[in-house]
């Protein structure tokens, strides 16, 4: 990046701070902050070790500093500011989750375009917060667009401050469904007999009510409800598709799903052994499509720095918005998360990288050159590494 762009950059951060009331994470005092400014060197320098004492107000080093990228830790700390982990006390953490689109199985690098890529990582946290409200009953959480490429949530429930890393990963692997074992996910139910007596005396059952056995009971009830409406020769037909699923097996489906539907809307693995067998099949897929890629270490890092929301990021341009519950199926992180500041006016950039650019609302396709374009997709394409600030 050339000294121009830099400063021109660096000038209209510290615009966007001066025009912006931002709102600190609780606790502001007790966490670590860090931030990466402006250099000249290829690489990023990150200063940290900061608490707030030490950087004064946050709007008015902001203003001055008008940094690259800001950060907090999910961590509070008696002594914030201490140069090394040991001697900043830890008393308590966030559990914070990340969403990266580079990390998703879904995503094709080099194919999919940025929004493309953008929303296939909304997709995912939609799964997320399906974990973290119905499995886990998280209340106190805040979702954030990163402003780069997905989103973050902070978890801060009380019962989850204190845990250790250990107990972070167990959350995480749940989340990811790693290490799920089917017969683990199987309640059971006495008829007229002990529970847990392998026995004609117990019925298995596919929890209803949340949790990965929901999951799979949900593809299992969706699968034998469409099959029911089926004529059996389609139906057999359609079964078949499976490895490892012969006429016979198909035929008792179809017959389960037609005369003894109810067990299967009950979950009763017992109704028929082809329902225990169709159960276990679809466990792989369930956690293929329902899992949650998050990033493991970022939430059993106790001491983790993650972007403060309101702040610019400096890879993007675009804003680190926080996002209410129920406004996030609206949300456009192409549209919403472009600061109004560099809304409405024109610039000129020398694009060194070509090709499209889907930003505000408008889309652009910019070879390389001498361009005049609004500032915002100009600054996007800056602190992206693909255009110089040109001369106006």
């Amino acid at each position: 990046m050339e000294e121009r762009t830099r400063a021109y950059l660096r000038g209209r951060f510290g615009d966007y701070y001066r025009r912006t009331e931002l709102t600190p994470p609780p606790d502001a005092n007790e966490r670590e902050w860090g931030y990466i400014p402006w250099t000249q060197s290829p690489g990023t320098t990150m200063v940290r070790h900061k608490s707030l004492l030490d950087l004064g107000d946050l709007s008015s080093f902001l203003e001055r500093e008008r940094p690259r990228h800001v950060y907090f830790s999910a961590g509070r700390y008696d002594a914030p500011g201490a140069s090394s982990m040991s001697e900043k006390g830890w008393r308590s953490s966030d559990l914070v989750f990340d969403l990266d689109a580079d990390h998703l199985p879904s995503v094709t690098l080099g194919e999919d375009s940025y929004g493309e890529m953008l929303a296939k990582c909304k997709d995912a946290l939609g799964r997320l917060l399906d974990f973290l409200e119905r499995d886990f009953g998280f209340d106190d959480m805040t979702i954030v667009f990163s402003g780069g490429r997905g989103y973050h949530v902070h978890v801060r429930d009380a019962g989850i401050q204190h845990l250790e890393r250990d107990a972070r990963r167990e959350i995480v692997d749940y989340v990811r469904g790693i290490g799920l074992e089917f017969d683990a996910l199987v309640d059971e139910e006495a008829v007229g007999g002990e529970v847990g007596r392998k026995s004609p005396a117990h019925n298995e059952y596919l929890p209803t009510d949340g949790g990965w056995g929901a999951r799979i009971h949900e593809r299992l009830l969706a699968e034998f409800e469409e099959i029911r409406d089926l004529e059996e020769s389609d139906a057999v037909e359609q079964l078949q598709q499976y490895d490892g699923v012969g006429e016979k097996k198909a035929r008792a489906a179809w017959n389960i799903a037609r005369n003894r539907f109810v067990e299967i809307e009950r979950g009763n693995l017992s109704a028929h052994p082809v329902v225990k067998s169709f159960a276990e099949r679809y466990l792989s897929d369930v956690i293929a499509e329902d899992s949650a890629p998050i990033d493991e270490p970022v939430s059993t890092d106790t001491n983790r720095l993650i972007r403060m929301p309101g702040t610019i990021h400096g890879g993007s341009g675009l804003a680190v918005r926080r996002i209410d519950r129920d406004a996030l199926s609206a949300f456009d992180p192409l549209t919403d998360a472009v600061p109004e500041t560099f809304q409405n006016h024109d610039i000129t950039v020398e694009v060194t990288e070509g090709g499209d650019v889907e930003l505000g609302g408008d889309s652009f396709t910019l070879p390389e050159g001498e361009h005049t374009v609004p500032e915002h997709v100009g600054v996007f394409l800056m602190a992206r590494g693909r255009a110089e600030k040109g001369q106006e």
